[in-house]
């Protein structure tokens, strides 16, 4: 499935997301913390489902800042959910992801990976969030490009549109990883990727009618690309 089974394919940029494929993105911690007690142990799967849809909905126009993202997004599952908001929940969930480190099994296959690779980031975050989390991956980063300067979030087309122009370079050129299959992967592919990579942290149900090839861990990816 996809060009990774072609044993020679060898990508010029290999492209992330970042928050939850690279760094832990621990918010199921950090909205207990902000809902106080108000969702039983029961609804609380339920609940935590509704807010991932809800931050989805709430990036599908133009960019404004994450915090606020966040903040509109728990607001609109508050009031779905009949909950009182907090009026703090953006500052805090802000906070939260500046706190976050990466997941365990990154920093020593990614920094191998970049020996051989030239590594990019396209991220759903403000700039300064990311000013705070590459550093903690261990590993050189070619570019980093965030929804801040594009001007949009993925998975609007224009957050993938800004990293292939950035890099006057095509779709071809990539191969693109993530563990988000709504937000990356899938406009990814109708964009022309064809060089995509769920790692699966099991996020998001399967879809692979888009053509991507599963991993279960970085090292896996490596052992692909002919990293030793």
């Amino acid at each position: 499935m996809g060009a990774l089974t072609v044993t020679n394919y060898r990508p010029k940029y290999v492209s992330f997301d970042c928050y939850g494929t690279l760094i832990n993105y621990e918010i199921d911690s950090a909205t207990r913390k902000v809902v106080r007690g108000q969702i039983s142990d029961e609804d609380w799967p339920a609940f935590r489902n509704s807010f991932s849809k809800y931050r989805y909905d709430q990036v599908m126009g133009d960019y404004y800042p994450y915090r606020q993202v966040l903040q509109d997004a728990y607001d609109r599952v508050c009031r779905a959910w009949q909950i009182e908001s907090d009026p703090t929940a953006g500052e805090q969930f802000g906070e939260a992801v500046l706190s976050w480190g990466p997941h365990v099994d990154v920093p020593a296959p990614l920094a191998k990976m970049a020996e051989r690779y030239q590594l990019v980031i396209i991220s759903n975050a403000d700039t300064a969030f990311l000013d705070v989390s590459v550093p903690r991956l261990g590993a050189p980063f070619h570019a980093v490009y965030t929804a801040e300067q594009a001007g949009f979030y993925k998975p609007r087309y224009q957050a993938f549109e800004y990293m292939v122009e950035q890099l006057n370079a095509s779709p071809d050129d990539f191969l693109h990883v993530s563990s988000h299959t709504r937000y990356d992967l899938m406009p990814a592919h109708d964009l022309g990727f064809r060089n995509l990579v769920m790692l699966n942290r099991n996020y998001d149900p399967p879809a692979h009618s888009y053509g991507y090839v599963d991993v279960a861990s970085l090292d896996e990816l490596n052992q692909m690309l002919g990293i030793d």
